[in-house]
């Protein structure tokens, strides 16, 4: 799968995620999944969410890490807020490889459209669900 195909609402649990390793605004070390790459006015940003050390890749869902029993509980924890940062996209070219590098939105008003967008396609998403 071309990872700028994939969907805002997750990846079915047989697909690899996509998964980079960053450093925080205090020098630690964090693990961000590409959530969606989508253009605006001709450039490339991406949205990367961060991880939960505890969430389990397993299709089984009969593991140490699951605990299916109170499906309540689950839902809640679906909904949590994790926090999602969105990064421009600038593609080089490094010993005849294409690379990609995240850097963050300097202005304040494109980051502000940039949010919008992003919960437009979030919203969308979940109204496709729902049908």
């Amino acid at each position: 799968m071309d990872e700028k195909d994939q969907s805002l609402g997750g990846e079915a649990a047989d697909q690899e995620r996509d998964l980079i390793e960053g450093v925080d605004e205090d020098g630690n070390n964090v693990l961000l999944e590409v959530v969606r790459y989508f253009f605006y006015n001709g450039e490339e940003y991406v949205v990367l969410g961060e991880t939960q050390e505890d969430e389990c890749d397993c299709s089984c869902c009969e593991c140490e890490h699951c605990d299916h029993e109170n499906e309540e509980d689950n839902e809640d924890e679906e909904e949590s807020a994790v926090n999602l940062y969105i990064m421009k996209v600038v593609e080089s070219e490094e010993d005849g490889e294409d690379m990609e590098s995240f850097v963050p939105v300097e202005d304040d008003d494109l980051l502000e459209k940039l949010i919008e967008v992003v919960q437009a396609d979030f919203e969308s998403d979940e109204e496709t669900d729902e049908d």
